[in-house]
This record gives C-alpha cells, sequence and structure tokens, in this order.
C-alpha cells in the first residue's frame, strides 16, 4: 500500500441537517467548495463533529457518500466508521472503500469497552481488516468513549497485527504521550492533533497535522498559526492560539459547545443546520449573543 501521510489542517465537517432533524445532504456541495477553497488538507467525516453516533449506518453511508462526490478527487477524504458493534463498523468500513473515500478511522466501542491493549487492537484489526486497500486511522477520544490506554504501546501491538494501520487521531491534551507516538519507530506513523485549542502544543509536540472542528470555519487563522510556528515566530503564534482558547472558554462557560460551532459555520456563511437530539440547538436569541461575543473577542474577522 502506497503511503498516506496527511499535513495541515483536517476540518472534521458537520452533518447539514434540516430543523427537524433530518439530513440535508444538499448542502455538502457549497460546504466542500468553501473547504477546498481554503486549502485544507483533507476532510474528516462522519466523526464527533459530524453526530455520527446519533445517525443511523444507513444516514452515515449517504452522508460519506455525499462528501465523496463532492470532493471528487480534489481532497482526500477520511471516513469514520466507528461503532458500537463492530459488524456495523465493518460495514461501514467496505462501504468507504466502496465508495471512494481515501481513509478510514474508528473510535472504540464505547458501551461495553476494551479492557486492554490487546483487546482494543483485536477490534481496530476486525474493522481495519473490511477496508484493506484504505490506511487506517485509530481515533483516542477518551474524554468522549472512556478508553484511555496507552497509545505507544496500541502503535507497538498494532504495527504487528494491523497492516494498513497509518496512525493516530489524538484527541487528548496528554501532550506527553502524544509526542511519544509520534517518535515512535523513528516516527513511522502519521500522528493527527486534535484538540484545536492547543494547536501550538501539538505542533510543539511533533504534530504531522491537526483534524478539528473550528478548521471548518476559521482554517485561515489556524494556517497562520502553523506559519508563524513554523517560522520561530512564537509570540504570534501564541496570540492567536490565545484567541482560539478564549474561543473555546466562551463556548464552554456561556453555550453548548457543538450546536455553538454549527452555528459558527453559519456566520461563516455555509448554512448547515441545528444539531440533532441529544444536542440542543441554539435558539434564535443564543445565535445572536453569541455572534455578539465573537465580535468582542475579535474572532469574527477569522470567519471567511
Amino acid at each position: 500500500m502506497e503511503r498516506f501521510w496527511i499535513t495541515g489542517l483536517v476540518p472534521a465537517t458537520f452533518t447539514p441537517m434540516h430543523e427537524d432533524g433530518s439530513l440535508h445532504l444538499a448542502q455538502v456541495g457549497p460546504m466542500v467548495d468553501y473547504l477546498a477553497a481554503r486549502e485544507v488538507s483533507a476532510l474528516f467525516v462522519c466523526g464527533s463533529t459530524g453526530e455520527s453516533a446519533s445517525m443511523t449506518s444507513a444516514e452515515r453511508q449517504a452522508t460519506l457518500e455525499a462528501f465523496c462526490t463532492a470532493a471528487a478527487g480534489r481532497i482526500p477524504v477520511i471516513a469514520h466508521v466507528g461503532h458500537t458493534s463492530l459488524a456495523d463498523a465493518r460495514a461501514l468500513a467496505a462501504h468507504a472503500q466502496q465508495v471512494g473515500a481515501d481513509a478510514i478511522a474508528a473510535l472504540p466501542p464505547f458501551y461495553f469497552k476494551p479492557a486492554t491493549v490487546s483487546t482494543l487492537v483485536a477490534c481496530m484489526a476486525d474493522i481495519a481488516a473490511a477496508a484493506p486497500d484504505l490506511p487506517f486511522y485509530y481515533y483516542h477520544i477518551p474524554g468522549l468513549t472512556g478508553v484511555n490506554l496507552d497509545m505507544v504501546e496500541f502503535l507497538r501491538q498494532g504495527a504487528a497485527r494491523i497492516p494498513n494501520l497509518a496512525g493516530i487521531k489524538y484527541s487528548s491534551p496528554t501532550l506527553h504521550e502524544f509526542q511519544a507516538c509520534a517518535n515512535y519507530a523513528g516516527g513511522r506513523f502519521n500522528l493527527l492533533f486534535g484538540v484545536d485549542e492547543m494547536l501550538v502544543s501539538g505542533l510543539a509536540a511533533g504534530a504531522h497535522g491537526a483534524v478539528g472542528s473550528t478548521y471548518n470555519f476559521a482554517a485561515p487563522l489556524y494556517q497562520e498559526i502553523t506559519r508563524a510556528f513554523a517560522a520561530g515566530e512564537t509570540a504570534a503564534a501564541q496570540q492567536l492560539q490565545l484567541l482560539s482558547a478564549q474561543m473555546v472558554l466562551k463556548l464552554v462557560s456561556s453555550y453548548r459547545p457543538l450546536p455553538s460551532l454549527k452555528a459558527m459555520m453559519g456566520f461563516a456563511g455555509v448554512e448547515c443546520g441545528p444539531t440533532r437530539l441529544p444536542h440542543v440547538a441554539l435558539t434564535s436569541a443564543e445565535r445572536t449573543a453569541l455572534h455578539a461575543d465573537l465580535a468582542e473577542l475579535g474572532f469574527l474577522e477569522w470567519l471567511r
């Protein structure tokens, strides 16, 4: 298999929905055009930001097909296929290979959880084998899954049991482990950092690329952070990162994060509708207040 290696920013895409919570896949094309114009490196489809845990497998397949069609080879598509059922995860993986995704990723089962690294590797090997022609990424987000195992050991065991293992989407602030993973086996695996408000720290720890929700509507901000860091302009990178951190703190303290992020995509000019229950969409008054708060922070200028 040809080596698949992602650098740069990868938006974890939103799934567009109608007001009643049904899929609004006609909006996928404009969303992909918007992201491609901002020169992001790939699209991460049907992940946490995409509300995959609240979607049926059929809906996830339809959503992925829409993104692959809209991308049309212009930009790589990474399909998240994780599921509480390994059988459903295998089916989603096989479908992703069939419809032209460029890579797959999977969360671990998050209700009945793998208790050891060897069990986790067995689960991921089972999923990855269903799409043997696609690079496979493990999606590490212990804050949501409750699965918090040794990722260096996962790479060690996974290298032997998952032939198409490409790397890890690492959505956790444990930078010491992230750095160890990025340097494991001479940097053999592609490590994608998944904490937007800590991007500078991730870059310092050796991130090869980054996957995140806020890259959907503020890619220019994070591209400038990345440029400043690479140029050794540490103070500038830190100041821009502070703006990202302040935005996230505002969402967490005053609003509901995922519904707010989806609203912010609308502020950037690409409406993708509300969130689906159990996420509660913002009211009109909350959207107005959020817009005002972002303006006060100076964040709106990056939504372009």
